[in-house]
């Protein structure tokens, strides 16, 4: 598929974690913004990493940590049936959060369900799990790092972590992306800030577009969710023909709302064959190590 052209709207959800006595509860908020953001006229709609996490806290007491992604994978099905209909029933391409849940091999691992217009669903696993999610949720990394085919052209997932790891972004734009969408999940300002931080540097390397969206908002019967922090972004290069400061839209910090950008491809061609500066073209590759070790 080749890469888009023209102008592609993107909307990245400002999702808030609270108290769900339900999951059609749950999953009539997701429709609300999906339908938002296709009365708007979006090609793509993001939500925030482990979005789902909430679906856990209309249980009578506390679901232990180590028992809640056996219990919240309980709801997969219905989630992956209602992402594909809900962007086929909208017209919308939706980056569907992440889902922590178990496959069956056994392993835990943290996935982002990508529904096409028509219904096609993908599945994007983390490849970079934090420390507190293997050591609270046994959250294994997937093994894949390739680009979702859309009808706007190729695009990356890079789930929250996986931003702050360069050689991925690298990697996804090489393959033809030019559109990253990464949703988060910080519960701190330093958290936060270093995804956002990272992914404004993934944007002048690669000369590509990158969509934030974060959790925010305070889960009181969630184990290991007790506060997050989130100001989503849709995030530009820094050159003359985008953004004065790189940043085409941005969300109130922790406040539920969704952010709406219109980006044009064709200026990310114009810059990377006449900008100030041409990342991708002055690269010299043939002096960079190919092999890595772990020290």
């Amino acid at each position: 598929m080749s890469p888009a052209t023209g102008s592609v709207r993107v909307a990245s959800v400002q999702f808030a974690a609270q108290a769900t006595a339900s999951a059609d509860a749950f999953f009539d908020r997701v429709e609300t913004y999906v339908r938002s953001a296709g009365d708007y006229g979006a090609d793509f709609v993001c939500f925030p990493e482990h979005f789902t996490l909430q679906l856990l806290s209309g249980a009578p007491i506390m679901v232990p940590a180590d028992e809640a992604i056996h219990r919240l994978t309980e709801y997969t099905p219905r989630l992956k049936e209602r992402l594909s209909a809900l962007a086929r029933e909208h017209s919308i391409n939706i980056v569907g959060g992440s889902h922590a849940t178990v496959l069956e091999n056994g392993e835990a691992h943290n996935i982002t369900y990508v529904a096409l217009r028509d219904g096609t669903l993908h599945a994007r696993h983390k490849l970079h799990p934090t420390p507190d999610e293997k050591s609270v949720w046994n959250i294994q990394g997937g093994d894949s790092a390739e680009p979702v085919e859309t009808d706007r052209g190729p695009v990356g997932v890079m789930i929250c972590y996986d931003s702050e790891f360069p050689e991925l972004g690298r990697h996804l734009t090489d393959a033809g992306a030019k559109l990253f969408f990464v949703p988060y999940c910080t519960d701190t300002r330093h958290g936060h800030l270093r995804v956002r931080y990272c992914c404004h540097a993934r944007t002048v390397e690669n000369q590509c577009y990158v969509v934030t969206s974060g959790l925010v908002g305070t889960v009181p019967n969630v184990a290991n969710m007790d506060i997050n922090y989130g100001a989503s972004a849709v995030l530009t290069p820094s050159d003359h023909p985008f953004a004065r400061d790189g940043v085409a839209a941005e969300a109130t910090e922790n406040a539920e709302t969704m952010i709406i950008a219109d980006l044009d491809m064709d200026r990310l061609d114009m810059a990377r064959e006449r900008g100030s500066v041409r990342n991708l073209n002055d690269r010299r590759p043939e002096l960079y190590r190919v092999e890595w070790s772990r020290r």
